[in-house]
């Protein structure tokens, strides 16, 4: 089972775009303490959401707000423009 549960606050306001099939897509980067809290015990997860909630998420949320995102774990690559291939990892809300 691939789920995930995160609570923190969000390090930048939501970027709201769109395919060009015109599917809702926004991202965002959660800063999410880990257990003592502190600094230096913070991890900043990306976040990504489509559709209705891409809109939702890009017109309602804003930088420094808490939030708590349910989703999935999502570890994809590509090629970036100096030709080596990047991996990301990121967590698909719904």
């Amino acid at each position: 089972m691939n789920q995930c549960q995160l609570m923190g606050r969000l390090v930048r306001d939501p970027e709201l775009k769109y395919t060009p099939q015109g599917t809702a897509v926004t991202s965002f980067t959660l800063a999410v303490d880990r257990f003592g809290g502190g600094k230096d015990n913070t991890d900043f997860i990306s976040i990504v959401t489509w559709e209705k909630l891409a809109e939702v998420c890009g017109n309602n949320l804003a930088k420094g707000q808490r939030a708590m995102v349910e989703g999935r774990l999502q570890i994809r690559s590509f090629e970036g423009k100096d030709g080596q291939k990047r991996w990301v990892t990121e967590i698909i809300a719904q």
